[in-house]
């Protein structure tokens, strides 16, 4: 069953580090009839993935993109920054147990990968799991619950 819906696109981002692997994933999804919106970085150049993972955010926060994917050289940088949004629950994946357990257990919006220590096979894989795992919801239901912030 796969979290994707007909209505929906699926956001994309990336650094400079993460660049060729995002162009690969999506141009897989794209072959498989998913939509896409990519939100950069367009090339190889050195970038700040910041400028990137607050939009591909804000796209999922506001429904406009469901899931996300993101990644950068460690998967670190791009996670924390997607992770100070607050409706942005980003998991950072690197086997398919992790990408499973994240869409289980915590019902993970997006999806980080670390593109410098996971070849694009590996990646394909992890994407394919995440994006074909449902939120169990029970008992994890209230946990994900109390993750927002009170202001």
């Amino acid at each position: 069953m796969s979290i994707i819906t007909p209505e929906k696109c699926v956001g994309m981002c990336s650094d400079h580090a993460g660049f060729e692997l995002k162009n690969k994933l999506k141009a897989l999804l794209e072959s498989r009839g998913i939509k896409v919106k990519d939100f950069g970085t367009y090339s190889e150049e050195s970038c700040d993935y910041p400028d990137f993972a607050h939009p591909c955010a804000a796209a999922v926060e506001s429904g406009e993109c469901y899931p996300g994917i993101a990644m950068c050289g460690t998967g670190n940088g791009i996670a924390m920054t997607l992770n100070k949004h607050q409706g942005i629950r980003a998991a950072l994946c690197w086997t398919t147990d992790l990408a499973r357990l994240a869409r289980e257990h915590n019902d993970a919006n997006v999806l980080v990968l670390p593109a410098r220590f996971i070849d694009a096979a590996v990646a394909e894989g992890i994407m394919d799991t995440f994006l074909n795992t449902a939120f169990e919801g029970g008992r994890h239901e209230r946990r994900v619950a109390k993750i927002p912030m009170e202001s």
